[in-house]
């Protein structure tokens, strides 16, 4: 089962930051849990379809003027 973000928030080791803190920490280990034995091209997909998705377009590497 994958933790969610309140799984991260209520980590012990955070129990002391600032609010704003806690955030930042939690949705920095989630990341670094979700990418934890991602190659590099694994990691680069992963991003471009984080990226597709918050553009809401199926923008391709060609016409988007990235490089391969």
């Amino acid at each position: 089962m994958k933790k969610t973000l309140d799984d991260y928030m209520k980590d012990p080791d955070l129990a002391r930051e600032p609010q704003a803190l806690r955030e930042v920490h939690a949705i920095r280990l989630k990341l670094k849990d979700e990418r934890k034995g991602m190659s590099p091209a694994e990691y680069n997909a992963a991003v471009h379809q984080r990226a597709l998705r918050f553009l809401g377009s199926d923008i391709s590497p060609q016409t988007s003027g990235a490089t391969q």
